[in-house]
């Protein structure tokens, strides 16, 4: 509730020109520059996407040469507390990220301006985007984000590591007993190699096997963790933690899954699309690393994510920054992002040049697991109950025991979280 007290202050205040928060590319403020152009400011969070950013800035200019767009980098670690102290300073830029996480707090409140007027007026077909993806960012049936790319989960694996165990790859057979018993037999405590382990927040690990197991995170309102099929889900991963195949929480704490993996310290992980640029760099991951499809559990599933364009509530130029939104989702955008290779394009039809950009990983498996992806999850204070989900589950997941009891007690109090919501 004070979360959305606070993003409530910071959209009251009138809003001045923006300004720069964080690096820029230019460093001046949105407005009318020389020539009647119009400025307007773009905030973003990754620096390894703002390469292929400028070059679909330069293409969007080239096609509308009334509109300039100036590029705003802050880092992830301070964006929305940067984000929420320009709207009250009048500082924040007219289109920025936005995530799933964060899109319900924000429309709530309201910083988002709806594209809906937009989109009927120009004709826009939003169905060139994933359904999952559109859904994320509709809030009460108003569309508030396009869709620029998306992530799904998979199950990255050493080849040299399989043919010493002489296991077979993973591929779309293997089911959580297949990994399991996979696990076990690369699992060398000499070597402190372990069968397998989950990169990213835990939240991606609980929200997958969740999934996979059938049951759900959040349903009309009320938490689905202490369902019996989300338990068995999370017993999927304390098991393997227990037998010592896959590294604890506490471990990874030093050590994330992802480096384990790149230093060949566990012959499998969870691992999102959007990290094959970073494998990919690594020698040894690119000569003899791969990924498959996540392994079924009860049912196939994997998580889905994926970035989209906001305009802010408060900006002076919402045309220029629909022009540039719109730009955003179209499939010229889309193919230049792709070309890029670091994320892959939300827009049909454009997901190839990325897959062939990495000819040695199968990225084909990304694309194949949206016939059966989830959205990430997510309510307007999304943040409020995922603090809950370490202390309550990081126990269980440090190799302590007690999950049922564990995920029971983390379900009453987020279903106090989310009841503060409403």
């Amino acid at each position: 509730m004070r979360r959305r007290t606070l993003l409530a202050g910071a959209l009251a205040a009138p809003v001045a020109a923006t300004t720069a928060t964080g690096c820029t590319n230019g460093g001046s403020s949105s407005g009318t520059s020389g020539g009647g152009r119009t400025t307007i400011s773009y905030g973003m969070w990754d620096p390894l996407q703002v390469a292929g950013m400028k070059k679909i800035i330069k293409a969007f200019e080239a096609d509308h040469p009334d509109v300039s767009v100036e590029i705003q980098v802050t880092p992830f670690t301070s964006y929305w507390t940067t984000l929420k102290t320009g709207m009250r300073g009048g500082a924040a830029p007219d289109v920025f990220w936005m995530n799933a996480v964060n899109l319900q707090l924000y429309a709530e409140g309201g910083a988002l301006r709806p594209l809906d007027e937009f989109i009927e007026r120009d004709g826009f077909d939003m169905g060139v985007h994933p359904e999952e993806l559109l859904r994320m960012y509709t809030y009460k049936g108003t569309r508030y984000a396009m869709p620029k790319d998306f992530d799904t989960i998979g199950l990255w694996y050493n080849k040299e590591l399989f043919d010493k165990a002489g296991i077979k790859y993973p591929d779309e057979s293997w089911t959580w007993e297949t990994v399991r018993d996979a696990a076990a037999e690369m699992t060398d405590p000499r070597r402190g190699v372990h069968g397998i382990a989950a990169e990213m927040s835990r939240q991606y690990t609980y929200y997958n096997t969740i999934a996979q197991a059938g049951g759900y995170v959040i349903r009309d309102g009320k938490s689905g963790f202490g369902d019996p099929r989300s338990i068995d889900g999370l017993r999927f991963w304390t098991d393997l933690i227990d037998k010592g195949h896959s590294p604890s929480q506490s471990a990874m704490t030093d050590t994330r899954g992802r480096q384990l993996y790149l230093s060949e310290k566990v012959a499998m992980n969870y691992d999102l699309s959007a990290m094959a640029s970073q494998l990919y760099a690594a020698p040894a991951i690119k000569d003899h690393g791969s990924v498959a499809v996540l392994p079924e559990g009860r049912r196939r599933a994997t998580t889905i994510h994926g970035l989209a364009a906001a305009i802010s509530g408060k900006s002076e130029h919402p045309e220029a920054a629909w022009k540039f939104v719109k730009f955003l989702g179209s499939r010229k955008a889309a193919e230049i992002q792709a070309r890029e290779g670091v994320t892959i394009s939300s827009y049909a039809g454009t997901q190839d040049t990325w897959v062939k950009s990495m000819p040695e990983f199968d990225l084909q498996v990304f694309i194949d697991m949206l016939d059966y992806a989830v959205p990430y999850p997510a309510s307007k204070g999304t943040a409020v109950w995922e603090n809950l989900q370490p202390q309550l589950l990081g126990g269980p997941f440090s190799g302590k025991g007690g999950i049922e009891g564990a995920a029971r007690t983390l379900a009453r109090q987020m279903d106090l979280a989310l009841e503060q919501e409403k």
